[in-house]
């Protein structure tokens, strides 16, 4: 699956929202100075996920991001390691497009060099985006995590580079496994002034 920056208004929001008949922890986070990222999820999670790109924080990371996104590399790509009250990981452009072997899918990347980690003392906190790597710190390429909770476990061994600032509803519904029987899958992300209303 890596100071600071304090976000206004705080990364989490207090106070219980219902969702789906269940009560779960409210979500609200401020939106920084970008860009953005818009996800559009199909399956379990089908709906409309917003990701503020923390440039100040780790630039490499995000424009990283911002770069596949705006080819359309992520168009089509699973969610294809998702784990229950950890994280849902998706952005293998190489093997984790939808219809292809998800057994390869989290091996590998882009076609783009890897990038060397950008560690901070921002939290893993719920929502938070971190740059999926092998055991080298330095080989994060295009994968990448949302956090479903707090990871702290995680704290300065992973960049972290953005975090849902719309959306966390359809990220606590993405369909678990590893890979799942019926992965979700981004139809769709791109940076945020390349979105129609």
């Amino acid at each position: 699956m890596s100071e600071g920056r304090k976000f206004a208004g705080g990364l989490l929001a207090a106070g219980v929202a219902l969702m789906s008949g269940l009560a779960t922890p409210a979500f609200a986070a401020a939106d920084g100075p970008g860009p953005n990222l818009v996800l559009e999820v199909a399956g379990q999670g089908n709906g409309r996920i917003v990701i503020d790109l923390l440039s100040d924080v780790a630039p490499e990371h995000a424009a990283r991001l911002a770069t596949l996104a705006q080819s359309g590399a992520y168009d089509d790509v699973v969610f294809h390691r998702v784990i229950d009250g950890f994280m849902a990981q998706t952005g293998d452009v190489e093997h984790g497009k939808s219809g292809g072997n998800l057994r390869r899918a989290g091996t590998g990347g882009s076609d783009l060099p890897d990038l060397p980690a950008e560690f901070s003392k921002l939290p893993h906190a719920r929502g938070t985006l971190g740059a999926a790597r092998s055991a080298n710190p330095n080989s994060a390429n295009s994968q990448f995590f949302i956090n479903f909770k707090d990871n702290d476990f995680l704290n300065g061994q992973y960049t972290v580079y953005g975090r849902v600032i719309d959306g966390m509803a359809h990220v606590d519904r993405i369909a678990r496994g590893e890979p799942p029987a019926e992965p979700d899958q981004m139809i769709t992300v791109r940076v945020a002034a390349d979105v129609q209303a």
